[in-house]
């Protein structure tokens, strides 16, 4: 039978299968650019046909009748089924709660509360032993997911949200860890601290208050490369402006990404296979680690869980692993307060997984997770339902080789959320449309984001000798725009409210800050010598920013009405208008 795994090509090559593919995929099947689709899997290209991907009733009669033909094609072996706790993992006369419990010292708010055990590790404690622990704080309780850490150590974790004393109590199929009680202390942030980060209408705040504008940047495999590279990445972020990160958990596998990782999330290699009931509590500590040392910098972690990208298998372990790697994951990783989840890269290549899936798996995150950090799903064709009440911000990728921040203030509308444009090509020089754009042109899109009342994401790929592309294995940043997103970042932040929103525009430039109070025009590619501004009611200040130079050049005096404003005639210039 053929189904959402079947490569194109070996469809194709069956006359009952390319029979089907004619009548459901006519502009496809008969393009002369099928040869380039012939290892694309089907669930990949139905994503990007229309009358598959936008009708579920054509969808669902395509792929019945796929199953009904397969010259002999053998169906895809069955996933690995769940596997459930065992109750009689120690027997009646261990006695209950008599695991040896290390309590954590007083830990500053916002920090991770780690209560550890030391336990049974006979079987395979992985997915034998259930733990969860149950904090109370007056009125306030939270139930968190503890896990197995190797070598008869298990963990629960809780990210300190409120200072004062919280109790817990354990529950367990493991006598030994079950009915455990104690009390924890939570005491004042350290310096520097602001707690996660949540939605502020079509922003975002700390949990203190602090306002955070997402200056995102992308190194999907940083954390999988030699732990030289990885200090090497910190060491540039040190010095950059950004203050969020796209990585992946899982290894990624594609143009300039063939080197093999010393460690997966999983026990195993490429060679020897992957045993998919055990995790590597190696892979995960480092991880962690690089979690922790992003917030250090004061970055968010965006934590991509899923993406297509993959020669292990990965992106097919089948709902059972999918879960149960989500699980894992999100109970380590929850308690740190600079983690964000991103359910997928490129959702709709991931050939395996429908809807229904990503709503399934979605559900997992949120069940998981006490905390309620921001999640979201990254689209590379059509775009998810970002309406649903589990997505807290609108996370794209351009939809033309041009023009892509110039929608944001329309995605505000339509979905009502933070918009996000994680990926706006990026500033380097491969062979790639998505990889070779100028500093220039990456720094315009983000202030065409910006004063639409969005945020753009940055990403680099320059070639190297070492193919060491900064977009997926972190190191050194060579492109010229960061240092011009920095010079945005503080206009922004300039602003009364800390952000900008969107404002009643010219047909011929945009407009965006706080009306009456701080309004931003900016030209983009455009160079007129000068502009007639009508100002709102008030005295104001005029400043002409020169956003690539990085300047700004004040008007003399106070201006009321219209005022005439002298530019230099080239391009990325901006206008700022500031209330006295």
């Amino acid at each position: 039978m053929f189904d959402r795994s079947s490569t194109f090509g070996e469809t194709l090559d069956s006359p009952a299968g390319r029979a089907v593919l004619e009548t459901y995929l006519p502009g496809v099947a008969a393009s002369p650019m099928a040869v380039q689709f012939r290892t694309a899997r089907l669930g990949q290209l139905s994503a990007i046909v229309p009358t598959l991907r936008d009708d579920p009733e054509t969808a669902e009669r395509f792929w019945a009748a796929l199953a009904e033909v397969g010259d002999g094609v053998d169906a895809r072996p069955p996933y690995a089924p769940a596997v459930e706790a065992d109750p009689a993992y120690e027997s009646d006369d261990v006695e209950r709660g008599s695991a040896t419990v290390i309590l954590p010292g007083s830990t500053p708010r916002w920090g991770v509360v780690e209560v550890s055990f030391d336990g049974p590790s006979h079987g395979n404690p992985y997915v034998d032993v259930e733990l969860s622990a149950r904090f109370r704080k007056g009125d306030r309780e939270l139930v968190v997911g503890g896990f197995y850490d190797g070598d008869g150590t298990y963990r629960v974790r809780l990210l300190a949200e409120e200072e004062g004393e919280w109790a817990f109590e354990t529950t367990s199929t493991a006598r030994s860890l079950d009915g455990i009680t104690g009390v924890v202390q939570v005491g004042a942030p350290a310096a520097g601290a602001h707690g996660p980060v949540g939605v502020d209408g079509f922003h975002f705040t700390h949990a203190d208050g602090t306002r955070h504008r997402p200056l995102g940047t992308t190194a999907y495999a940083w954390t999988h490369q030699p732990a030289e590279l990885q200090e090497q990445t910190l060491q540039t972020l040190a010095a950059a402006p950004f203050t969020k990160m796209r990585m992946c958990l899982f290894p990624k596998s594609y143009l300039y990404n063939a080197n093999e990782p010393e460690r997966f999330p999983f026990v195993g290699s490429l060679a020897d296979g992957f045993d998919l009931e055990r995790f590597d509590p190696e892979y995960w500590a480092n991880l962690e680690q690089r979690i922790d040392e992003l917030g250090a910098l004061g970055i968010e972690a965006d934590l991509i869980l899923f993406h297509a990208y993959d020669r292990w298998g990965f992106a097919d372990l089948g709902p059972a692993v999918d879960e149960r790697y989500l699980r894992y994951a999100v109970r380590r990783l929850a308690a740190f307060a600079n983690v964000w989840w991103s359910m997928a890269n490129e959702y709709d290549l991931l050939w395996a997984k429908v809807t229904d899936d990503w709503e399934r798996l979605a559900a997992v995150v949120g069940e998981e997770d006490p905390h309620g950090h921001l999640n979201s799903i990254h689209n590379c064709h059509g775009f998810y339902d970002y309406s649903k009440p589990w997505i807290t911000h609108v996370s794209v990728q351009r939809v033309d080789v041009y023009r892509t921040s110039e929608n944001t203030d329309e995605w505000r509308e339509r979905w009502g959320k933070p918009v996000v444009i994680d990926e706006c090509a990026y500033e380097g020089d491969i062979d790639q449309g998505w990889g070779n754009i100028t500093g220039e042109e990456m720094t315009r899109r983000f202030w065409e984001g910006a004063i639409r009342g969005g945020y753009v994401g940055h990403g680099e790929t320059y070639l190297n000798d070492a193919e060491q592309l900064w977009w997926s294995k972190g190191g050194v940043l060579e492109g010229s725009s960061p240092e011009r997103i920095a010079f945005l970042e503080r206009i922004s932040a300039e602003s009364p409210t800390g952000v900008l929103d969107p404002l009643p525009s010219d047909w011929d430039v945009p407009w965006g800050g706080v009306a009456g109070e701080y309004v931003i025009g900016y030209f983009g590619f455009n160079r007129p010598r000068f502009r007639n501004v009508v100002l709102p009611e008030g005295r104001f200040a005029v400043d002409v920013l020169d956003t690539w130079n990085c300047t700004v050049e004040t008007l003399p005096d106070v201006h009321e009405g219209t005022v005439r404003v002298d530019l230099p005639g080239r391009q990325f210039m901006a206008v700022r208008l500031r209330r006295v």
